[in-house]
């Protein structure tokens, strides 16, 4: 799901605001930070992420690959940094050492961040940045050759290094990056955990607090508190209640907590850079024939994904099966609704969406270390809407959960 729409529609906030005090304790025992074990990512994996990186590179013919500030960029090299019309990056070549480019008033900040290398190119802001670039081709032996792009980089930066090193093809390096990132290794996993412990925590006190006539915004707070009280840095906290339920990414309309309403949560948070997300709907009351109805047929669908998600399985299969069901209960056919609108799950790790998708169509096999949601919904227009969602990685005995499904709509966290 696209988050960043999603708060906005919902009127969900990521920043804690004032929590009623009956809702949220500061000291509540069981808000106290459960992340000061997390093992951050070592410069040693960092090393070989670039060694296969690199690997992988001389089996595709590409001599370089290029990242710029973001996820990428943290993942192979530890360099935190914001992206801005000023280019900081680096360049990964097939063979030798990696180089970074930033402003030149930018170097000691960016230094502080990097976990090895030390070839560092400034520019000047009346300077070409992309120049630098070609020049580290240069200073590698590179005088011709395809450079590879990490896929978010954006369309300024291409088309200066297309200018700077015209010698070069430049071509998209997803078949590089995702060649490395969408294989989570050990102490990968172990963050996820950690991120998902937090936010399943956070949402047991949440559920504990919960009160009539609150807003979206009011519960997304005290979602949003109770996960940095935990050691979690918060992701997103989003809300929808009663019929705005019905509608994934939420509506303008403002909503209120009323007794027999639908309460949908789709919360994340972070680890030292590694995502969790998770969903739970529930109802303020008692439920009706009919939510019970669709929330356990959600709910086999978020089963019948985790029977199916076997090593070798192509991602899309797994969620044609859970759609196939959807359609013999009455709902859909495919994408519509009274049905399941939107994609079964999308990969995760440190973004929280990263290919490949559980989307129909996609043929990716699935393979050990692939970490994925797991979020069926069905959603009605008008009337209310569920969606349960559990994060998974695929192992060679299958699939292993970060969290335990939801037990039924009256015990949503057991």
């Amino acid at each position: 799901m696209n988050k960043r729409k999603f708060l906005q529609l919902a009127g969900a906030t990521s920043v804690a605001a004032s929590i009623p005090a009956s809702a949220y304790s500061q000291g509540s025992p069981e808000l106290q930070n459960i992340t000061a074990d997390a093992q951050a990512i070592t410069v040693e994996e960092r090393l070989r992420r670039v060694a296969k990186a690199q690997r992988l590179m001389r089996d595709s013919n590409i001599n370089a690959l290029l990242l710029e500030a973001g996820s990428a960029l943290i993942y192979f090299t530890g360099v935190r940094w914001r992206r801005s019309e000023r280019f900081t990056g680096a360049v990964i070549p097939a063979d030798g050492d990696i180089a970074f480019v930033t402003p030149y008033f930018e170097e000691p900040s960016v230094r502080e961040s990097m976990t090895f290398g030390d070839d560092v190119r400034v520019w000047h802001e009346h300077e070409n940045p992309f120049d630098l670039v070609a020049g580290i081709l240069d200073d590698r032996g590179l005088k011709k050759g395809t450079i590879g792009i990490e896929e978010t980089v954006r369309h300024f930066i291409v088309d200066g290094i297309q200018r700077s090193a015209p010698d070069f093809e430049v071509t998209i390096g997803s078949a590089i990056t995702r060649g490395c990132r969408m294989y989570k290794s050990a102490a990968e996993i172990a963050l996820m955990q950690t991120a998902n412990d937090v936010t399943l925590a956070a949402y047991r006190h949440v559920h504990a607090n919960i009160e009539k006539s609150m807003s979206p915004s009011d519960i997304s707070d005290l979602m949003t508190a109770s996960t940095r009280s935990l050691g979690g840095s918060p992701g997103f906290s989003g809300v929808l209640l009663n019929e705005a339920s019905a509608y994934p990414h939420g509506t303008d309309q403002p909503q209120s907590l009323k007794e027999g309403g639908v309460i949908l949560m789709d919360c994340g948070c972070s680890v030292l850079d590694y995502e969790s997300d998770i969903s739970r709907t529930w109802v303020f009351g008692e439920p009706t024939k009919k939510q019970r109805k669709v929330w356990n047929t959600v709910k086999r669908g978020q089963e019948l994904a985790m029977e199916t998600a076997t090593v070798g399985t192509p991602a899309g299969k797994i969620d044609d099966v859970v759609r196939d069901y959807y359609t013999s209960e009455g709902f859909g056919p495919g994408y519509k609704t009274p049905g399941l609108s939107h994609r079964l799950g999308h990969g995760i790790g440190m973004d929280g969406h990263e290919p490949v998708n559980l989307v129909h169509g996609e043929m990716t096999p699935l393979a050990p270390g692939m970490c994925f949601s797991n979020e069926p919904g069905i959603y009605i227009f008008d009337e209310f809407g569920v969606r349960l969602e559990d994060c998974l990685t695929i192992t060679a005995e299958g699939p292993r959960l970060f969290t335990e499904l939801s037990p039924s709509i009256d015990r949503p966290f057991g």
